[in-house]
């Protein structure tokens, strides 16, 4: 395992790459979640479907999508607060859409309100002919430097 993040004044200078070196060792890790964009306004990450991240019926588990869209929509609210804080998720609300069996899935979290206390983002997952396999919502409480 790497260092954690909690050694980060801001998320607002990091990049892809950086992140996902350090995401090396952690949940995300395990099932090869790759970070592609991070901006203040979208984050895109890609992982390759694997039977280690199937249910009993051969399909993905709807918690790696939770997981997915969890981490893309902090990351997402993380860069945009910038070093005026930081972001908990306090609301996950993740829709099954399609079963998904093997490929490249796709997921890119945008803004829906970024204000001064709480930001919603919504996360959409596509497979690789771009037809959405999940999609929810984050709604992140902002943290103050002190807290």
């Amino acid at each position: 395992m790497t260092e954690d993040f909690s050694s980060l004044k801001s998320m607002a200078d990091v990049t892809p790459e950086l992140m996902n070196k350090f995401s090396e060792g952690f949940f995300t890790d395990t099932f090869g979640l790759k970070l592609t964009e991070m901006t203040p306004d979208q984050v895109t990450a890609e992982w390759v479907v694997t039977p280690q991240q199937f249910q009993p019926a051969g399909i993905v588990n709807g918690g790696v999508y939770c997981t997915v869209i969890e981490t893309l929509a902090s990351i997402a609210g993380s860069v945009w607060l910038g070093d005026r804080g930081r972001v908990v998720g306090v609301n996950n609300n993740t829709d099954f859409l399609r079963a998904v069996r093997d490929g490249v899935l796709r997921g890119v979290a945008t803004p829906v309100h970024r204000g001064r206390s709480q930001q919603l983002w919504v996360v959409v997952i596509t497979d690789e002919q771009e037809r959405t396999v999940a999609r929810g919502q984050v709604r992140l409480q902002n943290l103050s430097p002190q807290g």
